[in-house]
């Protein structure tokens, strides 16, 4: 069942303190010669009606991506939940599509498939999962969770995957592409992942 694109909000999560990463705002860093989160933006503009950035830090930065930024209710960093519940609270639409600013490799097509899950499920919340683990900011969520959600935080939990294992939820099958969750959370991830993609631009001939 298709879904109508105008009913579709995304938030993209760069609202976290990036520990590992000395505290460097991962969404600013450059791969491949453009900001981590441009890739996200990217992959969002194809499949939402509406696109914000939760951020907690670094707001005058943000600002050159030209979308609305939201921070979270209160400045205790409770993780990627309190962020979406920030989204849920700024947005008319149905629909929540929530991805992090630091997997650069996920495009539109993968954030579809949660989508149309979501439908043919009629479920409350999609979920990405690699057959083994749970892959659980990149979601696609009906927004009438918001009161659910807002009590669930209320409470002083913050883990997302107790939360979604609480709701009518569908877990997404993406074993065959479970390398596009690979996320920067540290300096060598990054590195890593420019020396990948410097390896596959000389074996691609």
């Amino acid at each position: 069942m298709a879904i109508d694109r105008k009913t579709i909000s995304g938030v993209i999560l760069a609202g976290g303190q990036a520990k590992r990463m000395n505290y460097q705002d991962k969404g600013l860093l450059n791969y491949k010669d453009k900001p981590i989160i441009s890739y996200a933006i990217s992959a969002m503009s194809g499949v939402v009606g509406e696109l914000k950035i939760n951020v907690n830090h670094n707001l005058a930065a943000y600002k050159q991506f030209n979308l609305p930024l939201i921070t979270d209710l209160n400045n205790n960093y409770d993780g990627p939940l309190a962020g979406i519940l920030s989204a849920m609270n700024q947005t008319n639409g149905d629909i929540l599509v929530v991805i992090p600013c630091d997997s650069p490799l996920v495009s539109s097509c993968h954030l579809q498939r949660l989508i149309n899950a979501l439908a043919d499920h009629d479920a409350d919340i999609a979920v990405a999962f690699d057959g083994t683990q749970l892959h659980s900011v990149f979601l696609a969520i009906k927004t009438k969770l918001k009161n659910n959600l807002e009590n669930y935080l209320g409470t002083n939990q913050k883990k997302v995957s107790i939360w979604l294992e609480q709701q009518n939820l569908v877990k997404v099958n993406f074993k065959d592409t479970a390398d596009i969750f690979f996320n920067i959370n540290t300096a060598d991830d990054l590195q890593k992942l420019e020396l990948q993609n410097l390896t596959d631009e000389r074996t691609d001939f």
